[in-house]
């Protein structure tokens, strides 16, 4: 059996690295990696794969730095050649990033069967790419594992009960990962001690999404940052897209801001473990804070993980100043329940490679 795995980016690298640690338990079952390289910064990419001990790409493209239309296309004629070569029996793909799209659709021009993780998540706009890639992704895929029920209750308004796919259920990969990545993270990073923050109270921040890479919404997530620090410490490892639009715009950045280089897995486990609260918009981060005990605030009005907001780990919020320190000091104030399991107990990758393994063994008889 032969799986071609198509990643590009960061959230990727970490969820193929529980299901590659799974597929290599498994005999007769060959998994081919391709890397998009939509992330190619070396923290963003090279060394994920090295601290997650994820078997490195058989391919990888170099595509990066384009734009949407461009990158997507780049990626569409990369990826035929290779399905060619490798003649797989399905294509995984992660998300809903430009590489998951590329991947999806090749493999459909082919009939190629599909395999979508992260299935079912929407947050009804279709201004935003994301939400675009994972709509186009899930109609197309034969296989889709989703793990919320609001991500079910989607696909099933859609009509996906009528659709020739089949939906799975499984826990959430982002808990297999943390659970199983966290304790090394103490002996594998020495961020905090190197930044003299082992004693220090500080808030974790990020912030890369493209919606609030604009002039209005990042003054606005700037100034409120700037205000939050000064009674807060923060700390804001940057997104290289993030450094150069904060620097050809010139907005100003709070020395009270300490804004360091895009971190490996390890260094931002360690940075989680340690923060008293995430300030984020990424959905990732989102559930990795809730999965390290962390309270956050994601900086966007909607969030597919909607479980989240309804049971006070996170809160979403406008993208203006004084609707963003609102929110912040509403969250800062919450009191929810850690011990209320959202997400699962780390098996997800096994559900998911067990039924990729049965469906291409019902294809072959």
């Amino acid at each position: 059996m032969r799986i071609v795995t198509i990643v590009g980016a960061r959230p990727q690298f970490i969820k193929a690295a529980a299901v590659s640690r799974e597929i290599e338990r498994r005999d007769g079952v060959e998994e081919i990696i391709v890397h998009t390289g939509q992330h190619y910064d070396q923290n963003m990419s090279d060394i994920f794969f090295r601290e997650m001990e994820i078997p490195l790409p058989a391919y990888n493209l170099s595509i990066n730095g384009l734009s949407q239309g461009a990158m997507t296309g780049q990626m569409l004629e990369k990826i035929e050649p290779i399905l060619n070569e490798t003649a797989p029996d399905i294509v995984l793909v992660y998300g809903d990033t430009n590489s998951t799209l590329a991947g999806a659709l090749c493999a459909r021009k082919m009939n190629i069967p599909i395999a979508h993780v992260e299935g079912g998540l929407r947050n009804f706009d279709l201004s935003i790419p994301e939400d675009v890639n994972r709509i186009l992704t899930d109609r197309i895929s034969d296989l889709i594992f989703y793990s919320t029920e609001s991500a079910l209750r989607n696909l099933q308004k859609e009509g996906y009960d009528s659709f020739p796919v089949e939906l799975v259920r499984t826990s959430d990969l982002m808990a297999d990962t943390v659970k199983y990545y966290a304790g090394r993270s103490r002996t594998h990073s020495s961020i905090c001690r190197d930044m003299g923050l082992e004693e220090q109270r500080y808030m974790l921040v990020t912030v890369h999404r493209k919606s609030n890479l604009s002039v209005e919404n990042m003054r606005e997530i700037i100034s409120a940052l700037n205000d939050i620090a000064v009674k807060h410490s923060l700390v804001f490892p940057i997104h290289p897209n993030t450094k150069k639009f904060i620097e050809s715009n010139g907005i100003e950045v709070s020395k009270n801001i300490q804004i360091i280089d895009p971190v490996g897995y390890f260094d931002m486990l360690q940075l989680l473990e340690r923060c008293s609260f995430v300030i984020t918009d990424s959905g990732g981060l989102q559930r990795e804070a809730y999965l390290m005990g962390k309270k956050s605030l994601l900086l966007m009005e909607y969030t597919p993980w909607e479980e989240l907001v309804s049971f006070g780990f996170s809160g979403t919020t406008p993208i203006e100043r004084t609707a963003i320190l609102e929110n912040f000091d509403r969250m800062i104030d919450a009191e929810p329940d850690f011990s209320r399991d959202l997400y699962g107990d780390g098996t997800a990758a096994r559900t998911i490679v067990d039924h990729i393994v049965k469906f291409i063994e019902s294809r072959k008889r």
